[in-house]
């Protein structure tokens, strides 16, 4: 008898299984490939990664709770210039979105580099081409070249002569492959109008960025961010390791810094609720405020 009961729930067990499987399918099948489903994250490791290949899209550090932010940032030694320029700078973090004067929190300007990555990382696309790589920022809908054709990084951006380069919000970028699944970048040339963090941290036109990106496995990749700046910094220091995560329907959702929405919230919240003199917290931390944040990294 008790073989009986055991055969009978075995049998329920296996039905219920295969309609939880079935339903799982359909629900599958039945999602929209032109949306993004934030909860749709892969499972595992998906495998070896792709030999010298970081094409695809990923989640950022901290775009959902799958994908944690990473850590190990230390916090640079300022020269005196550097003190000087960050005493005048007044964080969301400090002075909250009325008082902050902030380029990208006030006037939806670009976040540049490294900007897109530490401060609005959210999400990106990755594409492969014969002689560069190109990142497809979420944020601001902005692109970035990365020239891997041999040529070297600009030695002085922003000099006084009719041939040298101006500096840009996404810098001058070269890479290369270490081996097969770490690929250096090394960024220079930024507009001195960027903030490298939250806090105000200022960098000159010639900073030397580099980046470190490693293909862990099929579904996630790291990356390792260094800053070296003479004019800013005592010594180089790093940024910290960030985290990336695949995304299965390869699908992002809009997400622009929108002026008319930004001037919106500034004049019926954000200044109205009127700021501190004086800052509340010590140099660092806070996010952003407004349209320019939108809730963080949420995807």
């Amino acid at each position: 008898m008790r073989k009986s009961y055991a055969v009978a729930a075995l049998i329920t067990g296996l039905v219920f299984s295969s309609v939880a499987m079935a339903q799982t399918a359909q629900s599958q099948s039945a999602k929209n490939p032109w949306k993004y489903y934030p909860t749709d994250v892969p499972t595992g490791d998906g495998g070896p990664a792709p030999k010298r290949d970081l094409s695809g899209t990923w989640n950022g550090p901290g775009s959902s709770p799958a994908v944690p932010r990473g850590g190990g940032a230390e916090r640079p030694e300022l020269t005196p210039l550097a003190q000087q320029i960050i005493s005048q700078r007044k964080s969301v973090g400090n002075f909250g979105p009325a008082g902050t004067n902030d380029p990208v929190a006030r006037f939806c300007d670009p976040v540049g580099f490294p900007g897109n990555i530490t401060n609005e990382g959210r999400a990106l696309q990755i594409a492969a081409m014969p002689n560069r790589v190109v990142l497809l920022y979420q944020y601001e809908q902005v692109w970035r070249e990365i020239w891997t054709d041999g040529r070297a990084r600009p030695a002085d951006v922003g000099g006084s002569d009719r041939d040298s380069l101006d500096p840009t919000f996404e810098g001058y970028s070269v890479g290369h492959w270490e081996d097969d699944y770490n690929f250096v970048v090394d960024t220079t040339g930024l507009d001195e109008r960027t903030w490298l963090s939250r806090d105000g941290t200022p960098h000159s036109v010639n900073v030397h960025i580099q980046e470190r990106w490693t293909r862990v496995d099929h579904n996630n990749m790291k990356l390792s961010v260094t800053v070296d700046d003479p004019k800013m910094f005592k010594k180089p220091y790093s940024m910290g390791t960030f985290n990336y995560k695949w995304v299965p329907n390869q699908k992002l959702n809009e997400w622009f810094c929108v002026p008319s929405e930004q001037i919106k919230y500034l004049t019926q919240q954000g200044d109205p609720a009127g700021y501190p003199a004086e800052p509340q917290n010590a140099r660092g931390g806070g996010g952003r405020g407004g349209a320019a944040g939108r809730g963080g990294a949420r995807q």
